[in-house]
């Protein structure tokens, strides 16, 4: 085993883990993450929610109660994860303290079919906040047209927020806008600006699996060359964006009034391509102040044989231009792309929420007490 997890952290990247289940936390294996692994915060998604409660595992007493009460399957669904993301900050509140509200972090979706209406997306965020209650919990909205308002709106009121799909770097800069423009609001209101926290999850193997889709059609050695490129320097250039806004004018009244910066976060960071090395975004998105989230398999192959070598985003920007303006060239559209990944994302999101709500009606019916 090496230290590349202790040496990822020590260069000022926050592990969190892209998955949760009741087994895991009811087994111990997060608290023996957290203990052994660096691991400093959890994120689920809708289809991590799927993947676990089908499985079943952990989850039939509470379905069994549930199914008693004669409660709606949406409502199931929110006791059941919302108890899952409750008892998880509960086992990382020692990190949330340690690291004074940074990280300990449990993030939590907004139910992804509203992922076009700001006003529903904007309650369903402050009723996930009141029913997890807990300070260390970060509510997934994601950065859709419809999504940027609502960010704006519940970073005002206090909430902490995981902004999430986020593709382009256009929409990049548009988050940071809206996170921006929520914490003036929330300094406007008087609320303390320092307990007030949020990561924007870029999504990064996807770009590649997209873009090398279209590079393989062409089939040229022009277009053979460019693959495994994009998806790195489109993060980079996020990274870039990052340092600008948080050096600008207008961040500078906040960073004085103890404002936190909002931390760019690597999502979908385990590689699909056999290809390419299976540590490839974490190794090659190294910087301060960011967070790397990773499923299972892309942990433990980090802290086997990752190659962590300091900062591997410094310096790289000039670079990255001209690799996404190589794709670019070859006449594959970059605006293209990151719009269909962006609604391949909520619909994805949408249809997993779909199968858990499908799966959860046939336990509460199977579950059902017979009548008499």
């Amino acid at each position: 085993m090496t230290d590349a997890l202790k040496r990822l952290s020590e260069e000022g990247v926050a592990i969190w883990l892209d998955d949760l289940s009741r087994k895991r936390i009811t087994s111990g294996n997060l608290a023996e993450l957290i203990d052994q692994q660096h691991v400093v915060g959890v994120t689920t998604n809708p289809s991590i929610f799927q993947k676990a409660i089908s499985n079943g595992d952990g989850y039939e007493q509470q379905l069994t109660e549930l199914a008693a009460r004669k409660v709606t399957v949406e409502e199931a669904i929110r006791m059941i994860t919302t108890a899952d993301v409750r008892d998880a900050a509960d086992i990382l509140r020692p990190v949330f303290e340690a690291t004074q509200g940074q990280d300990g972090r449990v993030s939590i979706e907004v139910d992804p079919r509203l992922a076009h209406n700001t006003t529903a997306t904007v309650a369903e965020a402050k009723q996930l906040a009141w029913l997890v209650d807990r300070p260390n919990t970060l509510i997934k909205i994601p950065a859709t047209k419809a999504g940027l308002p609502a960010i704006t709106e519940v970073i005002g009121k206090g909430i902490s927020v995981n902004v999430t799909l986020i593709f382009s770097l256009e929409r990049y800069r548009e988050v940071m806008d809206a996170y921006l423009a929520g914490l003036e609001k929330a300094k406007a209101a008087g609320l303390d600006l320092s307990k007030i926290h949020s990561v924007a999850s870029f999504f990064v193997s996807r770009v590649d699996t997209e873009i090398d889709k279209r590079l393989d059609a062409l089939g040229t050695s022009e277009a053979k060359a460019a693959r495994g490129k994009a998806a790195l320097a489109n993060a980079r250039l996020a990274y870039q964006a990052y340092e600008e806004v948080f050096s600008s004018e207008r961040w500078a009244p906040l960073d004085k009034a103890q404002a936190n910066k909002q931390r760019p976060l690597w999502a979908s960071t385990g590689v699909k391509d056999p290809a390419y090395k299976d540590t490839l975004y974490v190794d090659d998105l190294v910087a301060p102040n960011t967070v790397n989230t990773m499923p299972e398999a892309t942990l433990q192959a980090t802290e086997d044989h990752g190659g962590i070598t300091g900062n591997t985003i410094a310096g790289t920007y000039e670079q990255s231009r001209a690799e996404l303006d190589a794709v670019e060239k070859l006449g594959i559209s970059y605006d293209d792309v990151v719009q269909l990944l962006e609604d391949e994302g909520v619909e994805k999101f949408a249809a997993s929420w779909n199968d858990l709500l499908k799966s959860t009606e046939a336990e509460l019916q199977r579950l059902a007490p017979s009548e008499g």
